[in-house]
């Protein structure tokens, strides 16, 4: 790629093309890339650099991992339809998100307990990233630094005042939206998981947002438990009341949470992850949540379910005009990102990827392969034929094949 194309001049944000270049070129200064970013590489280096726990925790899925095989099985019966002979040098990137102009329509997906895989947690992860986790969320934000938007994922347990001092943390921390995930009141039935009482939060391990809070270090005051000498008690407690608590929530608690968001954070916006539903999306937006999140999160809730990507069809349908709606949930690469964002997805979110190279070389691992799906998305755009995200969210870029099962149901986790 030509350094000092026409393409540098026109656009706002970094030529992500150029990151090929430079791993390309490596060799000849005795460098070489940090790692093979194809996703089947990249999740085999992860199985064999952590423990047998850690990789249990991140590969496990609902049940017999079938949601997980149909996100994917989703994503392959859409096929991208090239363009030709489109002045592409003028292509960007750059997209908005709740009023905040940011350099692509992707972001990291909020995964908690990220000291499994890294013993820094998500501080690896912030640097390069907004995130929401289990680190303290001060610790997140100071790493993030200036610019983006972060986003705080709650796990909303029945303390209110536990909830409350939450999101005033979140706000002072620089968090600029909240996302609500409604669908990990209880953690779901994972067979590998199970078998090995794999459960990191009752070995201590896990609970550091709640060990900083002030109100829940009150109530493990009241019960007498002391954090530094008895951890898997601390962890225990916090799980158990406040995280995967097992006690369903409705919407008038939705309605509560939001409203409480909006108090304290001087109305910031306010989303819901894991819809999957046209009945569930139509009461969101009733409520007037700013966005909504589609995601079955990546098939590690419920076993059996429909594919996020095909939900995400049918809920633009209904309510693409009405909020702004955001994908998460199977993505490996560039061409998911964009078949997601033609299905009608203003913003798209990736996890396991990243979660895959934070194990193996943390923070710069972590770094390397968001840099390089951006470099592959950019790609994307030049070699297909469009010129800015506004030309893909449209049906005609894709051609699709009827829902069945292209991909066979295998043991693979990609």
């Amino acid at each position: 790629m030509d350094t000092k194309g026409p393409n540098r001049d026109v656009r706002s944000t970094p030529q992500w093309a150029l990151y090929q270049r430079e791993n390309f070129w490596a060799s000849n200064e005795g460098k070489a890339p940090l790692i093979d970013t194809d996703p089947a590489n990249l999740e085999e280096l992860a199985r064999q650099k952590l423990t047998q726990n850690g990789w249990n925790y991140v590969a496990s899925n609902a049940g017999l991992s079938h949601t997980h095989t149909a996100n994917r099985q989703a994503f392959y019966r859409h096929r991208i339809v090239p363009r030709m002979l489109v002045d592409t040098n003028s292509r960007d990137t750059a997209t908005t998100i709740f009023g905040h102009r940011v350099a692509a329509p992707v972001g990291f997906a909020p995964i908690g307990i990220n000291k499994i895989y890294h013993p820094h947690g998500e501080l690896p992860v912030a640097r390069p990233a907004s995130c929401g986790c289990r680190t303290p969320i001060e610790d997140v934000g100071k790493a993030n630094g200036e610019g983006g938007v972060r986003f705080f994922q709650l796990y909303m347990g029945h303390d209110d005042e536990l909830t409350a001092s939450l999101l005033r943390r979140a706000v002072d921390a620089g968090f600029e939206a909240c996302i609500l995930t409604l669908d990990t009141w209880q953690l779901a039935w994972r067979h590998h998981d199970v078998a090995t009482s794999n459960y990191a939060f009752y070995r201590g391990v896990g609970a550091d947002l709640g060990l900083s809070d002030p109100v829940f270090q009150q109530h493990l005051r009241e019960a007498g438990i002391d954090p530094v000498k008895e951890p898997e008690r601390a962890g225990a407690k916090w799980i158990d009341e406040n995280v995967w608590h097992g006690r369903a929530h409705t919407w008038e608690k939705v309605k509560w949470a939001m409203q409480l968001w909006k108090d304290v954070s001087g109305g910031k916006p306010f989303c819901l992850k894991s819809i999957q539903s046209v009945g569930d999306a139509k009461k969101s937006v009733e409520l007037g949540v700013d966005g909504i999140v589609v995601s079955n999160h990546a098939g590690r809730q419920v076993d059996g379910a429909i594919a996020s990507l095909d939900a995400l069809e049918k809920i633009v349908d209904a309510v693409g005009d009405r909020t702004y709606i955001m994908y998460d949930s199977g993505v490996r690469g560039a061409a998911d990102v964009f078949k997601a964002l033609a299905l009608g997805a203003k913003f798209v979110f990736v996890g396991r990827l990243w979660v895959w190279d934070l194990s193996i070389m943390g923070e710069h691992g972590v770094r390397h392969v968001m840099k390089s799906l951006l470099a592959e998305f950019d790609i994307l755009l030049n070699v297909g034929g469009f010129q800015h995200v506004g030309q893909i969210i449209d049906r005609g870029a894709l051609e699709t094949h009827p829902a069945g099962y292209d991909l066979p149901a295998t043991k693979s986790k990609l």
